[in-house]
């Protein structure tokens, strides 16, 4: 028998190599084989990187805050409030937003655990 605890408020949180620095990527894939997922911290009016998955399904958690997202192309604006869970299938443009005055903190699941299959998008406001 193997597990792996991880507790929120002893995460580790860094910048993510890409994308806005001021958020904070708490990696979580070391522990996993068959999928990857990473916890993220937004800090008010960041946004993620808007990008479409070619071989990954997300799931995203809103664990603190309310977040939003742009989803499908044209985008629409969807509100997650906090204890939300959104499924997003392969081929849908995404991107994760903090359009809060208050930092958000977001569980984020993709599977199967294949990087570098994303197509990174324009943003849009």
């Amino acid at each position: 028998m193997g597990y792996t605890i991880f507790r929120l408020d002893e995460l580790e949180f860094h910048s993510p190599q890409r994308g806005d620095p001021s958020r904070g990527i708490a990696p979580l894939s070391e522990a996993l084989n068959n999928m990857r997922a990473n916890i993220w911290r937004l800090p008010p009016g960041v946004r993620g990187s808007r990008h479409l998955e070619h071989a990954q399904e997300e799931m995203l958690v809103v664990l603190e805050g309310a977040a939003t997202m742009l989803l499908g192309d044209p985008p629409e604006r969807v509100e997650l409030p906090q204890g939300s869970v959104a499924v997003v299938e392969t081929e849908t443009a995404l991107q994760l937003r903090n359009e809060s005055d208050a930092e958000v903190t977001v569980l984020i699941v993709g599977a199967p655990p294949e990087q570098g299959k994303a197509e990174y998008l324009p943003d849009v406001d």
